[in-house]
Parts: structure tokens; C-alpha cells; sequence
């Protein structure tokens, strides 16, 4: 038999340096933001945050400073004297209607976030008769002006006794029609049908399928329209200045006391609203990490 020579195998320092180092990965190309992308999105961020400056400035000042052509831009140092005689104002019921915001606004959210969830996984994951055209009638309502129905929801709160209490803005808002139509849109996507059968062959019921399998799956959106139901409901002026008194307000409609003079101290008014944003941004500093990263969990699940 012949002897099968070996194949003569370089030493490892004679290959070449392209070689031994694994190839990096190229990006894809315009997957990085250039400089215009973020110049635009500076422009924008400074309109949004133009307004709140500006109340910053007129907040800080005295009675004229609105009306000095000659405005210091640097925020002035009346502030602290402008808020409290927002606070100290009896008028405006500044504690009682910050408590009355708080409440009103936490129960709000956490309803509609609940009932939204639970109509939305039914509509998305449940097989009943007519769940087609109920979820369209659902979402048509959101083509009907709030003002039609402020008269006969009035004269249901009258006829109930509910006039003046935080109560009469709470009920109509526990569910609305954007929040049913968001969750059912986002579970649609985020919840295999595979996951449910499986469930229901381990024996779960209907709710119990909802509460270990939607909930957790809805949580991004869940979150989502969680802060911004509170923060319309935070900001909501129209309805609460109807129904409620002055001896029962909402910060907003408390705040809306201080232009009832025959002179308006705007540093007053706009060192008013400071403090009516300050509990919105103090929410954003802490939701926000958590709202971005449940975003970004569900866009790699789904």
C-alpha cells in the first residue's frame, strides 16, 4: 500500500491578517440618522418647548412684564411670590382641586385601561355573533362631537343629584370608543390564536385566559393609553367647568378662577399653569423609560 502523504498545513501566523480576524458586520446604509434628522427634530423640540418658557417667563415676572417690549429673556425671580398667591388664593381651592385632579384622573386611567383591555381582547380573540359590526359601531361613535351629548348628560346628573361632585366626571369616561379600538388592534397582532387553544386545552376559562395571557401581552399599549388617558383627563376643562361648582373643581377649572377679575394678572394665571404641569412632567420623568422600553418589547415581539 502506498502511504497517503499529509497535507502540508501553514503555521497559524502565516495566514493573513484578514483572515484570522472576523469580518464586521456592515451597517445597513441609512439605517443611522444624518445631521438633517436631527436638526429637524431639534426645531421641533424647540417649538414644543417654546410655550412652557414663555409661561416661565411671564410666571416670573410681575403684573407688566407681559406688556415690556423690552422682556428679559431670562426668567425673572417672582415665581416662588406669584405661586403662592396662586395657593393662598381662597378662591381658587388650590389644594382640594389638585387632590380633586389626582383622583379623578388615576381612576379615569386605570378604567379605561381595564375596560378597554377586556373589550378589546374579546373583540380581537373571542368569536361571538355580530362582533364585526359592533366593534364598527364602537369605533363610529368617535365621529360624534362630545358637545351633542353635554345637555341630556346634564340633565341625567341633575335628575341624579350628581351636580358638584367628582363623581359626575368620572362615570362617563370609564370606557371610551379610541381605547377599545386601540387595544383590540395591538392584542390582534400580539397574541398568537395558538397560545389561546393551548390555554384552553390546560382547562382555563375565558377570564382566566384574559387575565394570565392578555394582560401581560397588552402591557405596552397597556401603558401607553394609560398616560395619555390621564393626561387628557388631567387637562380636561370643558365638561368638569359645566358640571362641577366652585366650591368642588378640578385644577383646571380652579385655574380658570384667576381670569374672573376685571384686571388679569397674567404672571399670576401663567404661574398658575407651571403648577398645574409640574405633576405631568414629574409623570413623564418617571413613566418614560418604562413606556419606551414596554413600546420596544412589544415591537420585537410582534
Amino acid at each position: 500500500m502506498t502511504a497517503v502523504e499529509p497535507i502540508p498545513v501553514a503555521p497559524r501566523d502565516e495566514f493573513p491578517p484578514e483572515e484570522r480576524k472576523p469580518r464586521r458586520r456592515r451597517g445597513i446604509r441609512g439605517q443611522r440618522p444624518g445631521w438633517v434628522t436631527y436638526a429637524v427634530l431639534g426645531v421641533f423640540l424647540l417649538g414644543c418647548f417654546f410655550p412652557y418658557y414663555w409661561s416661565i417667563l411671564i410666571g416670573s415676572g410681575d403684573s407688566s412684564t407681559i406688556r415690556d417690549p423690552n422682556m428679559s429673556w431670562i426668567p425673572g425671580g417672582n415665581f416662588f411670590a406669584n405661586a403662592a398667591a396662586v395657593v393662598s388664593n381662597p378662591a381658587v381651592n388650590f389644594w382640594l382641586a389638585l387632590w380633586n385632579s389626582i383622583w379623578s384622573s388615576v381612576v379615569i386611567a386605570a378604567s379605561v385601561v381595564f375596560f378597554s383591555t377586556l373589550a378589546g381582547w374579546a373583540f380581537a380573540k373571542l368569536r361571538f355573533a355580530g362582533s364585526r359590526w359592533l366593534l364598527v359601531f364602537v369605533i363610529a361613535t368617535m365621529a360624534v362631537p362630545t358637545q351633542l351629548g353635554v345637555v341630556p348628560l346634564y340633565i341625567l346628573f341633575a335628575d341624579l343629584g350628581w351636580t358638584g361632585q367628582i363623581g359626575a366626571i368620572i362615570i362617563p369616561a370609564l370606557v371610551t370608543a379610541f381605547g377599545v379600538f386601540w387595544m383590540t388592534r395591538y392584542l390582534q397582532q400580539a397574541v398568537p390564536d395558538e397560545l389561546i387553544e393551548a390555554a384552553r386545552v390546560d382547562g382555563a376559562s375565558s377570564f382566566r385566559t384574559f387575565w394570565t395571557i392578555g394582560i401581560p401581552a397588552a402591557r405596552p399599549a397597556a401603558a401607553m393609553l394609560g398616560l395619555f388617558t390621564f393626561v387628557t383627563a388631567w387637562n380636561n376643562f370643558f365638561w368638569p367647568f359645566i358640571v362641577l361648582d366652585r366650591q368642588n373643581p378640578t385644577l383646571p377649572v380652579s385655574l380658570s378662577l384667576l381670569q374672573s377679575n376685571y384686571f388679569v394678572d397674567y404672571s399670576i394665571v401663567l404661574a398658575g399653569v407651571i403648577l398645574a404641569t409640574i405633576p405631568l412632567l414629574i409623570l413623564f420623568i418617571f413613566a418614560g423609560k418604562q413606556l419606551v422600553s414596554g413600546i420596544m418589547a412589544g415591537a420585537v415581539k410582534g
